[in-house]
């Protein structure tokens, strides 16, 4: 059987696997989420709501392939199956049935804060063995920060 292989020392390399894999499993969540909630929010800011939902959606499953592709050429198999990402995730879930506007920009401001806590810690972590994995993960904080700012500006919360 054929495998990838890292040239990163197996102590780094294992840190690095487990921010991967942790990275991978909230942001393909967050994308779920996001996705959940555009199909269920209504309310007068529905349509501006519903649209910027999406932005999070495209943000999220765009550094879902970056992080699993980051891990596949380190030699880590990257997981990103339903019962993985539902076992390890540390996004809240969201509530059955329709969403009011207000309710559904504070679910997104909830969720992007605690996605972006979890990947700040991992940043701190692989920055200490691997540079352009890190460079990875602030690329991705940047992008989740701005969805973040933007939610939380919605209901001026």
């Amino acid at each position: 059987m054929y495998a990838v292989k890292s040239t990163l020392p197996e102590p780094a390399l294992k840190v690095v696997a487990d921010a991967l894999q942790g990275a991978l499993a909230d942001i393909i969540d967050l994308s779920l989420v996001a996705k959940q909630v555009h199909w269920n929010v209504i309310g007068p800011r529905f349509r501006t709501v519903h649209l910027q939902l999406d932005d999070v959606v495209e943000t999220a499953r765009a550094h879902s392939d970056i992080v699993a592709e980051r891990a596949s050429a380190l030699g880590i198999s990257p997981d990103g199956r339903a019962a993985t990402v539902a076992g390890s995730s540390g996004i809240a879930t969201v509530p059955e049935g329709w969403l009011p506007d207000t309710e559904a920009v504070d679910i997104l401001t909830q969720a992007l804060g605690s996605c972006i806590v979890r990947m700040r810690d991992r940043m701190v972590a692989v920055g200490e063995v691997d540079r352009v994995t890190e460079d990875n993960l602030i690329a991705l904080v940047k992008e989740l920060e701005k969805h973040h700012w933007m939610f939380q500006a919605e209901n001026g919360s």
